[in-house]
């Protein structure tokens, strides 16, 4: 699996893969479905429920702080969320490796 953690991100490299793990439990438990309408902007929707685009928007919020490439949008609906993701055509690969981690990590239980 190619990682999405690019060079040019700023986090402590002993931290990256606590990171790497928020996401994966994000996916693992949130994730209906994704798309992608444009190369370089990826769309997930997520499961809502009580606290949860607090939590979306905390964990996007730090990783914008880090990987300042990425552009996070949350729209939160009573019973989903939803997290378009866009970055510049230089981080494309990274967004394809996002994409690739969120599908292979996310629900399996899904029709």
């Amino acid at each position: 699996m190619t990682t999405w953690v690019p060079a040019s991100c700023t986090l402590p490299t002993t931290e990256q893969p606590l990171r790497v793990a928020e996401f994966d439990a994000l996916f693992a438990e949130r994730l209906r479905e994704t798309a992608r309408p444009e190369p370089l902007r990826l769309l997930l929707v997520l499961t809502g429920g009580p606290g949860i685009e607090d939590d979306v928007r905390d964990l996007v919020a730090r990783e914008s702080g880090c990987c300042s490439f990425f552009t996070f949008t949350v729209s939160a609906g009573t019973e989903q969320i939803r997290l378009d993701i866009e970055v510049d055509a230089a981080h494309e690969a990274v967004l394809d490796a996002l994409q690739e981690r969120a599908t292979t990590t996310g629900r399996r239980d899904l029709p």
